[in-house]
């Protein structure tokens, strides 16, 4: 269907997530054994909660498993941690009984340690004489039975959670004569008390002791990007992903892998191009794990602490003293003994430059989340009162401020200026949601409300929140405090709204209101009668749409560029909807690249032209239109427009028979509900017509009835809907319902002059009426149509036009003359290419052949079909044929009917041709220019591709071709010639 986007301004179902690689510690690991390998060390490792130490030594333990035994404990958070508790535990993991060690009268004293091993263990010695006697004592007996145990490397986890037998015992085991043990420990340095014996131990090592220390730092952007795409298989995530999750969790390794697996359990992982990206990137949840560590670290604080680290939350951005302090406002103590024990803790950071915030962006939402609502609400009004007075005050800020602070005028103020800055830099998606926050959350004047739905870029905006705007602004027109210009203001809005809603008769409704009070010469007048001109909704004849646009030609002073752009992009898409060719001369008139704040509507407008050279049958253009709308749209991150972009892309793939992994690219398209219904329409149609080639009739017209009625009234997604449902029921001798549902749209493309619409349609109402025995009705209309596409150069309309006048002969019992009809129309689709249409027209050709008496060549040009068929993957007409010939005797063995050629493991010719181009170094749009593909396509056949050589990149594949290559094969066992 039409994208009608330019009025108004490859992805798959989430992956599967492993477990993530190790990344960005390799020279960490080597320093760890390095060390090890000099015994006996100390070494230490240090770092924030989930910086990735654990799995550093975990690592490290798996290499070096086969080398040495190693004993390992981690410390547990309690409040009154068991004496000497991690030790034991861990003792009793390495070993179910100390029968058969070689202990001393020593080992006696671990009996209270461990009364399971009382039998095996020597009595229990006499009293030591004090204390510490009896401690250093115990501490002998287990470094005992750690080397009877032969235990090499003894490692202890959050040391920092250490009691304090515990701490000692470990600087025992490092200051004894000899130390035959290496000692690995783990702590969080903001976490250690100051009187912490963990400070003797990791500051001192005995003569002749390695001694390490490590601190792990945050990964950067790249090592992010690289641990997200191995949790995915190794796929591919886009970089402004990768840079979006590093800075919202610091690049800190578990806060990055919960955040992923959250998005993941919320569907919020989809396929964008070659990988994977957020659906929507806003603010990322709190992980549980996090939360709760950072919120038990906050109630350990004193309460002025605990209000300077609500206040770095509520500012959630580095601030000097003096703005923090404004913000927390009047604390209970001192203000710089709050302060210094809020920067002890590690939760607040000081920088070089003395601006203070929270070390995590995650730590921050998960101390906002917690803070009460009284308390947030005051905090962000202090907030907005400090940062308004800055030299250039942050309006975007002021306005979140504000916002959370229900202060509504200053709200109102700030926002709009912040989304004026947002639309300046061509920041739609940020505006929009700016916008939308005002109209619908704050209880503004009906002034303030015209000035800001105004503004809104509502293809930024997902279907659920256009209908709360649609809500607010009718709420607004059901007042009485409007003039008739505030009103039709509001009504030009509404209508701009349900464009791209898709819902056309209520958006004329709106509009022809609004046009009256409209200032003439106006952008929003010229809009308004641009879109009344365009055939769809409740649908005029063409004569009064053309007069709607002729109207809207006086353009008045003062357009911005924007305005200009879209005004021109509107026209177009009206010009070529109503069959003018002078349409494609404005085409030509759209530019390559723009400004920032021009390039949705850039985007639209070759998006349009692209679907509209589809309807028109210039396969060609429309590929080109749409590869460059696909190009911007991925370049600029337009994300809505990039969908639409995929969908119309895929209408162009059934089209021109690239079907492989077509059902895998609408689907997601089809099943997301926050897409545009004309979006899903289109998707759905798609899947609809594979389904129903496929031979599944029933799955097809499921998918067909629920794509025309997202598509709406008057579109021409609609005609092509009812076509094929239709040609369903024809096939299944429903004769009355295939003429019911080709009425109204026949009425629309002939009977209303809107003839672009007609290629779909028009052959298969001709079909119907034949069926019927309304074979003059069927004559009627071929002249009808013929009438009005006349010489244009619409290649789609004329080669229906032939396939139509075939219909008509054939009903007419000419079936020699049909026959030639038949062979005629079958070039004129695959002079597009449209290989599927042209396909069945050398069936019916065919079959008019043999009805004519030549057997011979029908028989042939059958068995021809049926192979075309075949590869292209139409089961249900491939069956059909194979049964035709089987009835004329040819003995015909069931070919492989379930997509194209059936290869098995191997790569198809396609897939071939694409990894090596993959291992010439090309990237999937420079593969996409050299072979005429879409990217999408590409992605398609290099998944393809790794599935079948049992890999997961794309290094892999290029290594796979090029080393089959090299033996003159490819694939699994493929020949290369």
């Amino acid at each position: 269907m039409v994208r009608h986007v330019g009025v108004n301004g490859d992805r798959d179902r989430s992956p599967l997530l492993g477990s993530p690689e190790f990344v960005g510690r390799r020279r960490e690991l080597a320093g760890l054994a390095e060390a090890l390998a000099q015994p006996p060390a100390a070494v230490f490792v240090e770092g924030a909660a989930g910086i990735g130490k654990s799995r550093l030594l975990r690592e490290f333990l798996a290499a070096d498993a086969r080398s040495q035994r190693s004993l390992v404990t981690a410390c547990p958070p309690f409040r009154q941690p068991f004496t000497l508790g991690p030790v034991v535990d861990a003792l009793r993991q390495a070993t179910d009984s100390v029968a058969g060690l070689e202990l001393s009268a020593l080992a006696g004293a671990l009996r209270p340690l461990f009364p399971e091993w009382t039998a095996n263990l020597p009595p229990l010695p006499d009293p030591a004489e004090d204390a510490t006697a009896a401690r250093h004592r115990l501490f002998r007996a287990l470094a005992e039975l750690l080397d009877c145990l032969e235990i090499a490397v003894v490692v202890v986890e959050d040391v920092h959670w250490a009691d304090e037998a515990t701490l000692e015992f470990l600087l025992f085991l490092t200051s004894r004569p000899a130390p035959r043990i290496n000692l690995v420990v783990t702590f969080r340095t903001d976490e250690v008390p100051a009187d912490s014996l963990l400070l003797r131990l990791s500051s001192r090592s005995p003569m002749g002791t390695t001694h390490l220390r490590l601190t792990l730092e945050p990964l950067d952007a790249a090592e992010t990007e690289a641990l997200v795409s191995s949790m995915i298989q190794g796929a591919e995530v886009s970089t402004e992903f990768a840079t979006f999750l590093h800075q919202h969790t610091d690049g800190v390794p578990l806060a990055i892998e919960e955040s992923v697996r959250l998005m993941h359990d919320r569907a919020d992982l989809v396929r964008r191009g070659d990988g994977w990206v957020r659906r929507r990137l806003e603010n990322i949840a709190v992980p549980t794990s996090v939360r709760d560590a950072v919120l038990e670290r906050v109630g350990r604080l004193g309460a002025d602490a605990q209000l300077l680290i609500q206040a770095a939350a509520v500012l959630s951005r580095p601030a000097d003293e003096a703005t923090l302090l404004a913000v927390a406002g009047p604390l209970d103590g001192q203000t710089q003994d709050g302060l210094g024990e809020a920067l002890a803790s590690g939760l607040l950071h000081e920088d070089a430059h003395g601006s203070i915030a929270l070390r995590h962006a995650l730590a921050c939402r998960a101390v906002l989340d917690a803070t009460p609502a009284r308390l947030r609400r005051a905090l962000h009004q202090r907030a907005g009162e400090a940062l308004k007075t800055a030299g250039t005050p942050p309006v975007a800020r002021l306005a979140h401020h504000y916002r959370e602070a229900g202060d509504s005028i200053n709200w109102s103020r700030y926002g709009e200026q912040a989304a004026e800055s947002a639309l300046a830099a061509g920041d739609d998606a940020t505006a929009a949601a700016l916008l939308h926050d005002l109209i619908t959350g704050a209880d503004l004047p009906a002034e303030a409300v015209v000035r800001q739905v105004a503004m809104v870029p509502f293809t930024a905006r997902g279907r659920d929140q256009l209908e709360a705007l649609v809500q607010v602004l009718r709420d607004r027109l059901g007042t009485s405090t409007l003039d008739p210009g505030e009103e039709a203001a509001i009504r030009f809005q509404v209508g701009r709204a349900l464009i791209v809603m898709s819902d056309y008769t209520a958006a004329q409704e709106e509009l022809e209101l609004a046009v009256p009070h409209l200032a003439p010469g106006s952008a929003e007048a010229t809009r308004a009668m641009i879109f009344l001109s365009l055939p769809v909704g409740n649908v005029k004849p063409a004569a009064v749409h053309l007069r709607w646009l002729q109207q809207a030609t006086e353009v008045g002073p003062g357009l911005t560029g924007r305005e200009r752009l879209r005004r021109q992009v509107d026209r177009t898409t009206a010009l070529l909807l109503l069959g003018e060719e002078i349409g494609w001369a404005e085409a030509r008139q759209i530019p390559a690249d723009a400004a920032p704040a021009e390039r949705g509507e850039l985007v639209a407008g070759h998006l349009n032209v692209g679907h509209l050279a589809i309807i028109w049958g210039r396969y060609a253009e429309a590929a080109r239109r749409l590869g460059t709308a696909l190009d911007l749209a991925e370049t600029h991150q337009l994300q809505r427009l990039h969908e639409i972009v995929v969908a119309t892309r895929a209408h162009l793939d059934w089209l021109t028979g690239d079907w492989d992994g077509l059902a895998a690219t609408v689907a997601p398209l089809v099943d997301d509900d926050q897409l545009d219904p004309a979006t899903q329409g289109e998707a759905g149609s798609v899947g609809g017509l594979l389904e129903a080639a496929a031979g599944n009739g029933s799955e097809a017209e499921k998918l067909l009835r629920r794509a025309l009625q997202l598509a709406g009234p008057g579109s021409s997604s609609g005609f092509i809907e009812a076509a094929a449902l239709a040609k369903l029921w024809l096939a299944d001798g429903r004769v009355d319902d295939a003429l019911g549902i080709t009425e109204g749209p026949v009425e629309i493309a002939v009977h209303k002059g809107i003839w672009v619409y007609g290629a779909e349609i028009v052959p298969v109402r001709v079909d119907a009426l034949v069926a019927a025995d309304r074979i003059d009705e069927a004559d009627e209309l071929v002249a009808a149509f013929a009438h009005l596409i006349d010489d244009h150069d619409a290649p789609g309309p004329q080669a229906g036009l032939a396939v139509s006048r075939a219909i008509v002969a054939e009903g007419r019992g000419e079936h020699a003359v049909a026959a030639t009809a038949f062979a005629a129309a079958a070039e004129a689709w695959q002079a597009l290419p449209r290989p599927y249409d042209a396909l069945l027209a050398r069936e019916r050709h065919a079959r008019c052949l043999l009805a004519a008496g030549d057997a011979g060549t029908g028989t042939d040009v059958l068995a021809d079909v049926l192979r075309g068929l075949s590869e292209l993957g139409a089961r249900g007409d491939a069956v059909r044929v194979m049964q035709a010939l089987r009835q004329l005797g040819v003995d015909v063995k069931r070919p492989w009917l379930g997509g194209r050629r059936g290869y098995g493991d191997q790569l198809s010719p396609r897939e071939l041709e694409v990894a090596r181009a993959l291992a010439d170094g090309r990237t999937n749009r420079q593969i996409a220019e050299a072979l005429f593909l879409s990217p999408r396509t590409v992605a398609r056949h290099l998944d393809s591709a790794m599935r079948k050589l049992g890999v997961n990149t794309r290094t892999a594949v290029a290594m796979k071709v090029a080393e089959a290559d090299g033996v003159g094969t490819a694939g699994n066992g493929q020949s290369s010639s």
